[in-house]
């Protein structure tokens, strides 16, 4: 089991920048892909991107081009930069594992998640 903390929200105007950090506690985080998820309220989670172990990289269409998510191996660390952010961005966010090392976009593929940390949008 990898146990996965995340920092960095906040409260942010439209059109302003979070940068997420998601701590991992596996010995082996360098083989693991890692996937950023948000859940507003009333909402399914849902993908936002991920990165793989060889450091590829996927996102949903709603953030490209806004976000980016990046690995720190020497640290056991993910990051999501996220710019220009609008009132839909508003949401938990959660950060995963998958210990196999996919690039998954689906919340089944993934094997351990953390507590989840607010992001919240204001005009």
């Amino acid at each position: 089991q990898v146990q996965l903390v995340e920092s960095g929200g906040g409260l942010v105007q439209a059109g302003g920048s979070l940068r997420l950090s998601c701590a991992a506690s596996g010995r082996t985080f360098s083989s693991y892909a890692m996937g950023w998820f948000r859940q507003a309220p009333g909402k399914e989670r849902e993908f936002v991107a991920v990165i793989s172990r060889s450091g590829s990289t996927r996102y949903a269409d709603s953030v490209k081009g806004r976000f980016t998510i990046s690995r720190d191996n020497a640290k056991n660390t993910v990051y999501l930069q996220m710019n220009s952010l609008n009132l839909e961005d508003t949401a938990v966010c959660y950060c995963a594992a998958d210990r196999a090392g996919f690039a998954q976009i689906g919340v089944t593929g993934y094997d351990d998640w953390g507590q989840g940390t607010q992001v919240t949008v204001s005009s």
